[in-house]
């Protein structure tokens, strides 16, 4: 039997998904998720432009609704995807029926999307936090995707219609992302960027991972993290710091780990395999007699991580200022990574959490951009299912 570990109030139970109704849920037998609570549209159409990538022009045919399974065949022209025209805050998305689906490169695939998730990047990057370089404006946002290949480009040699997959599909974060993102019903993602989706997990619980697990393992190797070393991990309930933990434990062979979450979220913590769950609403983690041999920084508190590490030790941070020798690091998504940790998947010794608030219908994209801003998640905040 399948069976899902589901956290209510933080704390680990376990929930049967044997019966579910989904063709694609196939959750894993150690898989964390959490229950939760759980429209504009436009009449306009948006093409490919050759200078612009996007553009709009009037119409009002919608585009057809279908399961994953279905769109194996045939691809519509047209989908329905949230678009912002401009930078600015969750006012300026908007869902859009009209969307021409993106054409397909040599070395790319089309995916028909069931899940994508929310990470900070993508509201920094929807608030022009980086504009310099990203791609024109209009946006399809969203980077994180897990669905089923529906078309193939010529030198595409791994993936084949039909093929469940997942990952980041901008290679760089920053640097000129893609205009078409995860959030719609298609994306071309090129071959070396994606995995096989784990087989025992879900697609929700798949497009929790990529660019969350990607950051912290990337950001583990560039410390030369490795067996018998400590480690304190900052915002330890979030996305990438729920990951570090488990990767740094199960994958890397942590002797200790420390992390750092509110009082309603030490339990949880501990759930992940963490030694000393600290209340940074109580202590200051810099005071502690303790000093780790790394600190993942996953918050933006590196003036305060560098009084926390051993003589020779470093600090990773993901965001905020940087006090030497602390590093800032930026993941490059590599589908490889993905493949490495797959049996760590598929064995539940590593766990996709999803926040308890989700997973978000597509229609509620806006109030889960909303949430994520708050800085309270805990785990990824997941669009699922996409129509």
């Amino acid at each position: 039997m399948y069976a899902t570990a589901t956290l209510t109030s933080l704390t680990p139970q376990f929930r049967d998904y044997s019966s579910s109704p989904s063709p694609h849920r196939l959750p894993p037998p150690f898989s964390v998720t959490f229950p939760g609570i759980h429209h504009i549209f436009s009449p306009h159409k948006l093409l490919l432009s050759p200078a612009r990538g996007l553009r709009v022009s009037a119409s009002s045919q919608a585009s057809p609704a279908s399961t994953e399974a279905s769109k194996l065949s045939t691809v519509p022209p047209e989908m329905k995807a949230w678009v912002y025209g401009e930078y600015g805050g969750v006012d300026v998305l908007k869902l859009e029926s009209n969307v021409s689906v993106p054409d397909v490169k040599d070395d790319q695939v089309l995916i028909k999307i069931a899940a994508a998730a929310l990470n900070p990047v993508d509201f920094k990057r929807r608030q022009g936090k980086f504009k310099n370089t990203d791609s024109p404006l209009p946006t399809v946002p969203g980077y994180d995707v897990s669905g089923v290949v529906v078309k193939v480009g010529s030198k595409v040699k791994e993936f084949k219609e039909g093929d469940e997959v997942y990952g980041d599909i901008h290679e760089k974060a920053l640097d000129g992302p893609k205009q078409f993102g995860s959030l719609a019903e298609y994306t071309a993602v090129e071959e070396k960027l994606l995995a096989p989706k784990p087989k025992n997990i879900d697609f929700a619980q798949a497009a929790a991972l990529p660019l969350a697990v990607e950051t912290a393992y990337e950001g583990l190797e560039k410390t030369g993290f490795s067996a018998g070393k400590s480690i304190l991990v900052l915002n330890g309930a979030g996305g990438v710091g729920s990951l570090v933990i488990q990767l740094a434990k199960e994958v890397f062979g942590a002797s200790r780990i420390a992390a750092t979450a509110s009082t309603g979220k030490l339990e949880f913590l501990k759930s992940l395999g963490v030694d000393l769950a600290i209340d940074y609403t109580k202590e200051n983690f810099e005071d502690l007699p303790e000093k780790f041999d790394v600190v993942y920084d996953a918050i933006g508190q590196c003036d305060r991580a560098v009084k926390a590490i051993k003589e020779g030790g470093s600090v990773v941070a993901l965001t905020g200022a940087v006090t030497p020798p602390g590093f800032r690091f930026v993941v490059t998504s590599n589908g490889e990574v993905l493949k490495k940790l797959n049996p760590y998947l598929e064995s539940g010794k590593v766990k996709p959490v999803i926040d308890p608030k989700g997973p978000f219908p597509f229609s509620q994209v806006v109030e889960a951009f909303s949430y994520i801003e708050t800085n309270r998640a805990v785990g990824k905040v997941v669009i699922h299912p996409i129509p």
